[in-house]
Parts: C-alpha cells; sequence; structure tokens
C-alpha cells in the first residue's frame, strides 16, 4: 500500500468531505448564464429580493436550497402550475446556473 495515497474509497470520500477548500458539496452553477436565463424569472420575481403580489424573494437564497425548491417543482411535488412549467423546461445545468446568479445578488435595501 503507497502511504502516500487515499486508495480506499472511504477514506477517499471522507478526505473531501474534510475538504481542502477546492471541493464543493454543492454544484456550482455559471453566474454569467444564470443571469442571461433570468430574464423570464425577474418577470415576476423582484431582482430587488422583496416579495410583491404575493410573488417571493428568490434573491440571495443559498445554492443549494435554491436547487432543491427548482427541483421539487420540476418533479411536480410543489403545487404551483407556473412554477413546475418553469421549472420543467430547465436542464440541471441552467438550475444551478440561476442558483448561483440569484444567490450571488444581495437584498436591496428599501428606497432603491
Amino acid at each position: 500500500m503507497n502511504k502516500g495515497r487515499l486508495s480506499h474509497p472511504v477514506l477517499l470520500a471522507a478526505a473531501l468531505a474534510a475538504g481542502s477548500g477546492s471541493v464543493e458539496a454543492s454544484p456550482r452553477g455559471d453566474r454569467a448564464f444564470g443571469e442571461y436565463l433570468s430574464a423570464e424569472c425577474v418577470t415576476c420575481h423582484q431582482v430587488t429580493g422583496r416579495a410583491t403580489g404575493g410573488i417571493p424573494p428568490i434573491v440571495a437564497w443559498p445554492e443549494d436550497q435554491f436547487i432543491a425548491v427548482m427541483q421539487s417543482y420540476k418533479a411536480k411535488d410543489r403545487d404551483n402550475n407556473v412554477m413546475q412549467t418553469m421549472a420543467g423546461r430547465l436542464s440541471e445545468d441552467e438550475i444551478a446556473a440561476l442558483a448561483a446568479y440569484f444567490g450571488s445578488l444581495p437584498i436591496q435595501p428599501l428606497g432603491n
């Protein structure tokens, strides 16, 4: 056995989970692509991060939460026909890109 390497899958998984900072637990999307894709989202969801007309904010969400919610709509586990349709058209990469973009946006203070 080479002591300089982790050869057992469990040890390798533990080392990755402990993290060296270069391995991330959640998928990361392309923010620029997410910004491009966001045009449809912001017709209803405010880029300011505020709720309006019963439509919840999606700005500054943690990426893994955004992805989980979108996957729930895609699987039709969450009940909203519009969001089920929107999420159903998106690939996993597109969802990750949107999560990266909206997660990177700050909630704007009132008055802006």
